[in-house]
């Protein structure tokens, strides 16, 4: 399953994105995942969540995050939840391929029985039919 949490600058998507995470620690059967851009978020989530920066790994288009996101799966079958923090910023604002992106992870998600939840720094008016179905 996913999901996306989207505003623009300044609607409340971190703190949103934080309670969703702190949610997901309580109840989660497994491993808990956050890829942020930057390290914003060190301070306000708990230490039973693996933070990854992805400037560290120099991630920056949709294919590269695929791969990281693949190899975070393949090293360890017990992560139940993800969250990608500012996908914009991590992969470029291009439109299509996140939208490409996004689609791909509703079935990465779904063959491999995890949650994703994926913030995204845009007007919910603006985007499109099949990114309005994530909302």
């Amino acid at each position: 399953m996913i999901h996306i949490i989207m505003g623009l600058k300044g609607t409340g998507k971190t703190k949103k994105l934080i309670d969703a995470i702190h949610e997901a620690v309580a109840e989660a059967r497994g491993d808990v995942v956050c890829i942020e851009y930057g390290r914003k978020l060190t301070y306000d989530v708990t230490y039973k969540v693996r933070l990854v920066d992805s400037q560290e790994y120099s991630i920056s288009t949709p294919e590269m995050l695929k791969g990281f996101l693949s190899g975070l799966h393949a090293g360890n079958f017990d992560i139940t939840h993800v969250f990608i923090d500012n996908l914009y910023k991590t992969i470029g604002n291009d439109k299509a391929a996140a939208e490409e992106f996004v689609a791909w992870c509703d079935k990465f998600a779904s063959d491999n029985s995890m949650e994703i939840t994926i913030t995204i720094s845009e007007d919910p008016a603006n985007v499109s039919e099949k990114m309005k179905q994530y909302l």
